[in-house]
């Protein structure tokens, strides 16, 4: 049996960590009290987060002293255990706003290198929201609002922490947070059900060339060298106006359902007959839904011009989906199984391109560079100036563009930005989102 994850909480003192502490936990854990200072020696309980065990750590306040003083020595103690974290939650108090110290211990926390999820504690009130949107300037990504004392998020917190930790090592272990969900999706008789079954290796869907055999959304659990996966054949999916028997609506509605619950999504296109604007209509659904996506040309052993049919394939996808760009394209054939080897680590590399997060340093690194080689335009009487990005967040990949008068950034130098990340950070095939900060007016949305 592995040892539990170890999830650390950090932050300076009196911003609410031990009523977080005792929240998490589900019992009264740790002394509160709205007074400065009142932790010293670390707390450590076992908690269920959303079916994660894990150890859960209450630290003392982190603040700047002498090493030999008693705040400074709290402090090393707090430093020695964050290091060994496999999760920091880093709080702040909402209602105080950003001060210098949880800019200074934000800055120390990066250069750790350890997992942090940044936590804006005390959000009751409207007051707070405006200092939830300032901690996006603390570099660790999205914050996310929550109330200890009463409450408040607490189950989007437990969420977020499992979603972060490290899966379960030992198979007899593992649990559906560690289950890569997989769907497989396109046009009625494309051979997404031929497909499910080569991968289950046993013959768990009806298939046959009439179109529209399956119905619901059918789930299978397989498993690859790397871990389990979760398979959904989903119906086919037609244009909107041709869906018309409620069996039918249903069924769509279902495929819908079960892209929205994956994480990655294989969109079988038809090879014989290529690729058809519903395929890339389809396609934009996925890329709308924030998934990672890979092509399947399926009955590839059915083409007679092969190099041909898949240069044509890429070149419509270059221009019709260039918000995917880089996007995988698998050739295979479900009925004999060529090419069948070289899918599930197409899915795999997608999923970690999904869930990647990219160091603060370098991202800036390069928007500094960016900036340099082309400067913003110039918008009405002035010049948009940009500051900083940050990542707000992976699955997929968010980041957040800090500046005066950034939400008036015009789309062609977003897409500038994206290909520049998405080429730079190698970041094939799946959406980038891109979000605009005004620092002018932190309240308009990108």
């Amino acid at each position: 049996m592995s040892a539990l994850p170890l999830v650390v909480i950090a932050g300076r003192p009196n911003v609410g960590k031990s009523t977080l502490f005792n929240r998490l936990v589900g019992r009264r854990g740790a002394i509160v009290a709205d007074t400065p200072g009142v932790t010293r020696d670390r707390k450590e309980a076992e908690a269920m987060l959303r079916g994660r065990r894990v150890n859960l750590a209450d630290t003392a306040g982190l603040e700047e002293a002498p090493p030999e003083t008693l705040a400074g020595r709290i402090s090393a103690a707090a430093a020695a255990v964050v290091a060994r974290a496999d999760l920091v939650v880093f709080v702040i108090d909402a209602r105080e706003g950003i001060i210098p110290d949880d800019a200074h211990f934000a800055r120390w926390l990066r250069r750790q290198g350890r997992p942090v999820l940044l936590v804006a504690n005390k959000t009751e009130g409207r007051l707070a929201q405006s200092a939830v949107l300032e901690a996006y300037a603390l570099g660790l990504g999205e914050p996310l609002a929550v109330s200890a004392e009463h409450g408040e998020g607490i189950a989007q917190l437990m969420g977020e922490i499992a979603d972060r930790l490290p899966p379960v090592v030992e198979a007899a272990a593992a649990d559906d947070e560690a289950v890569l969900k997989l769907a497989i999706v396109g046009r009625p008789n494309a051979g997404k059900s031929t497909l499910l079954n080569r991968l289950a290796g046993e013959e768990r869907m009806i298939t046959g060339p009439e179109p529209g055999l399956t119905r619901d959304a059918v789930a299978v659990r397989i498993a690859d060298a790397d871990g389990p996966i979760e398979l959904v054949d989903t119906a086919g999916m037609r244009r909107r106006a041709r869906v018309e028997l409620p069996l039918e609506k249903l069924s769509v509605g279902a495929s819908l359902h079960a892209l929205k619950m994956a994480e990655v999504v294989v969109l079988a296109v038809d090879a014989v007959l290529g690729l058809h604007d519903q395929d890339l209509q389809i396609a934009q659904l996925v890329a709308r839904e924030g998934r990672a996506l890979v092509l399947a040309l399926t009955k590839w052993d059915a083409v007679a011009d092969r190099a041909g049919t898949e240069r044509a394939v890429r070149e419509r996808l270059a221009v019709s989906l260039a918000q995917l760009k880089g996007l995988p394209v698998v050739t295979l054939s479900a009925e004999t199984g060529a090419g069948m080897r070289r899918l599930l680590p197409a899915v795999r590399a997608a999923h970690a391109v999904w869930n990647r997060r990219l160091p603060t340093a370098a991202l800036n690194r390069w928007f500094e560079q960016a900036l340099e080689r082309h400067p913003p335009p110039m918008v009405g009487r002035g010049r948009i100036k940009l500051r900083y990005v940050t990542q707000a967040k992976a699955r997929p990949p968010t980041f957040v563009v800090f500046g005066t008068r950034a939400e008036q950034l015009p789309e062609d130098y977003q897409r500038y930005l994206v290909n520049g990340l998405r080429e730079i950070f190698d970041l094939p095939g799946v959406p980038i989102r891109l979000q605009l900060r005004g620092t002018a007016n932190p309240f308009v949305e990108g």
